[in-house]
Formats: structure tokens, C-alpha cells, sequence
């Protein structure tokens, strides 16, 4: 390649703009800065050459160059991408799709550059031919997925976007609320509905109501409550999984940061995707007055949830506040007992959605002992699985899916 045309790709990608976000990233800023130094002196290019392809040893792509560059520029967000995931990318103006054809283009080109095509373009490589000669090379490879689809045509990029979501939405399914920051969840969860043994009518409920909120109809807040180790949690986790690719995520954020509700509403409000806010283990004391904060999310405050999230909360009470009798011992005396009370009871009526899970019978027990041994491949016999399964139990103070899937792990033992 004529080092005209290695330079044209050098000032192509300086003058990236609507997918800039990814000069930010370690190994296209750094493929730039080798670029920069086609001019400078041989022992600076020689530096730079050197870092970049320690860079990309460290970062486990020297043999597939273009995907860690093309990925930077797939995860990245923008306004194409972020229209692109809710489909209104046509809304945008011309000269912007424009320069987004123009900016894959260069990603492309400065992707697809070998070893050899930049140490030939090097103004003054006569003077290092020797040391070049001894350099170690990279390789291109292929091209993250949405960037093998451009043809010059945005429309299957779009698509991609569109079906994925965009920015750390498209790379990652999990979040969690921490330091006033959404935060990806690196090891999730993989938990799919199939995965369950009973409980269908409940996990059911749970599925209809987040099928119709991404259809846009009408849905609901929803509380699972009932007897821990009964899958709630898991529920919800497999919704996201099971929704994800229809543009669902998952943001946990603890109870005690409730307060920070609206500048979560803040990140997520303008994204084309859809949100479930998942708060777990949910419970109050008598006097926390946080539960307010709560109450107001979930109807009557001004900074509500925003159109594209829901809240599911899971929580061992159905009231979710704990009240015990010294309490009403205490307000015995108040003229407005009964206001006192609903006060404490109307945080779970907010929910339009409740779905109670009841520790099984014996009954029910065993038959999801037996479905997660037949799963798991175990050939022992029903009785002894049986038998064991009761002990297993009634060691443990009562039977649950959870206790079920501890003692068919503890086989493996």
C-alpha cells in the first residue's frame, strides 16, 4: 500500500466524529498515536510501535486486530447508535447518516492495515529496514459482527443495534446501581425459564406482564413475595435473559440507595431500550421512613419511573413493612390508628402486581428433586432420591426449589 493511502487512513481516523467515543478506547487511540509518529523520528515511531503491539498482546487480540478495534466502534455510544437501537436511525438528519457511512469506512480501513503496510508507509523506513525486519507483526482477522454486515448500506448495522441495544447496553445484560453510576455486571446469572420445576403459574404471571411491557400495553410494578428459596429472584433474572434480545435489561439497585431513584431515571429515561429496576430482598422496619421514598417511585411522586422501565421487587413479606404488636402497643393511644396502619400497608398495594410463591408441599417437593436429578443425568433410583431428599430437608428446616437443587449438588459431592 502507497503510503499516501496509509496517511489518508491516519487523517480519516483523526477526524472521526459521530464514532469518536472510540478514540477514547485503549487500541484505536493507541493505533493512532503509531500512525502520528509516520513523521516523527525513528526512535519515537520505533517507541510507539512497540507499545501498541504490547497493547494489543496484553489486550489478547495481536491476531485479530480488527475485531478489537471494530468491537470498540460496536459497543460505542452515539446518537446512530442510540437511534439505531430504537429504530428512528431514518429520523436523522442526512448529514449525519452520512458521516456515519464515512466513520465505518475509516474504521474499517485503519482495521484491515497490516504490520507491514505501516512500517512501509514510515517516512524514513530505509533508516530502520534492519530493525523492521526483526519486528513482531499482527494480524487482522475479522471484523466484529455489526461492522461484517457494512456494505456501504447502515441498514443491516442498524439492525444489529436494533436487536442488541447500544453502548455498555449492547455488551453487557446485567447492572447494578453503585457510587451514582449504573455498573455492568461482568458474571451474571444465566438462569432461563426452562430451567424451573414448578411454579408455572407464577413464573407465568411474571412473563405476561413484562411480554406486554415491552409491546408497549398496558402492565404493571410487580412484587414476588412469599417463602425464600422459592425462586423469585430467579424469576426475575431469567426474564431478563429470556427478553434480551427484544431490547430488556436488568438494573439492580439496592434498598438503602433508594433515594438515588431519580438519577437512575436520569441514565435510562432518554435509551431506546427497556429497563426492569430489580430490587431485592425488599423490607422495611416500622420507623424507616425510606419506604416513603419508595412509595412516591411507584405512584405520586414527580420523579416517577420513566415510560421504558418497571419495577420488580422481591421480598419474604407481603406487607413488606415488619410491624410488630409493641408497635401498635406504642400508637394505642393515637387518635388515628387506623391511618397509622394503612400508612403501613398501602407501600404494597402500589404494586399492581403481586405473585405469591408458597414453600411446596411434599408432594411438589419431591417432583422437583426428581425433574432436576433426571436434568442433571443422576440414575438413581426414585425411592433412595426420595429418601434422601426428605432428610436432606428436614435437616435443613423445610423443603424449597432451593433446598432441592442444594441436595441434588450435594450428590455430586
Amino acid at each position: 500500500m502507497k503510503m499516501n493511502q496509509v496517511q489518508m487512513i491516519r487523517f480519516r481516523l483523526s477526524a472521526l466524529s459521530i464514532f469518536r467515543g472510540i478514540l477514547d478506547r485503549s487500541v484505536p487511540q493507541a493505533f493512532l498515536r503509531l500512525l502520528d509518529a509516520l513523521d516523527e523520528p525513528p526512535a519515537e515511531f520505533l517507541r510507539r510501535y512497540g507499545a501498541f503491539y504490547s497493547l494489543i498482546s496484553e489486550r489478547g487480540c495481536s491476531d485479530r486486530l480488527a475485531y478489537a478495534f471494530t468491537e470498540a466502534a460496536l459497543f460505542d455510544e452515539n446518537c446512530f447508535t442510540r437511534s439505531a437501537a430504537g429504530g428512528t436511525q431514518d429520523r436523522l438528519p442526512a448529514g449525519v447518516l452520512r458521516a456515519v457511512k464515512s466513520d465505518c469506512e475509516a474504521i474499517l480501513a485503519a482495521a484491515s492495515l497490516s504490520s507491514d503496510e505501516v512500517l512501509h508507509a514510515y517516512a524514513r523506513y530505509e533508516e530502520i529496514k534492519d530493525v523492521a525486519d526483526s519486528l513482531p507483526r499482527w494480524q487482522s482477522g475479522e471484523c466484529a459482527e455489526s461492522f461484517r454486515m457494512f456494505d456501504g448500506s447502515l441498514d443491516r448495522v442498524a439492525q444489529w443495534y436494533r436487536k442488541n441495544g447500544c453502548g455498555m447496553f449492547a455488551r453487557y445484560r446485567a447492572f447494578i446501581w453503585r457510587d451514582g453510576d449504573i455498573r455492568p455486571v461482568l458474571h451474571y446469572d444465566t438462569i432461563a425459564p426452562e430451567d424451573f420445576t414448578g411454579y408455572e403459574r407464577q413464573r407465568q404471571k411474571v412473563m405476561d406482564n413484562t411480554r406486554a411491557f415491552l409491546e408497549g400495553k398496558t402492565c404493571n410494578n410487580c412484587l414476588l413475595y412469599g417463602d425464600m428459596g422459592t425462586g423469585k429472584s430467579s424469576t426475575v433474572k431469567a426474564m431478563a435473559n429470556l427478553f434480551r434480545t427484544r431490547g430488556l435489561r436488568i438494573v439492580e439497585i439496592p434498598k438503602e440507595r433508594l433515594m438515588d431513584f431519580p438519577l437512575l431515571v436520569d441514565k435510562i429515561a432518554h435509551l431506546p431500550m427497556r429497563f426492569i429496576i430489580y430490587i431485592d430482598d425488599l423490607s422495611f422496619q416500622h420507623q424507616d421512613q425510606s419506604y416513603t421514598t419508595l412509595k412516591a417511585v411507584l405512584e405520586g411522586g414527580l420523579a416517577a419511573r420513566p415510560s421504558n422501565a418497571l419495577i420488580y421487587a422481591t421480598s419474604n413479606r407481603r406487607h413488606i413493612v415488619k410491624e410488630r404488636l409493641s408497635d401498635r402497643a406504642i400508637e394505642a393511644d393515637d387518635v388515628n390508628t387506623r391511618d397509622n396502619m394503612q400508612e403501613t400497608l398501602s407501600l404494597s398495594d402500589r404494586f399492581g402486581l403481586a405473585v405469591c410463591y408458597t414453600a411446596p408441599s411434599k408432594k411438589e417437593f419431591l417432583e422437583i428433586v426428581l425433574a432436576m436429578a433426571k436434568q442433571k443425568g443422576i440414575e438413581t433410583d426414585e425411592e433412595t432420591l426420595c429418601m434422601g431428599a426428605e432428610r436432606f430437608a428436614l435437616a435443613r428446616g423445610g423443603r424449597s426449589p432451593r433446598c432441592a437443587k442444594q441436595y441434588i449438588e450435594s450428590l455430586f459431592l
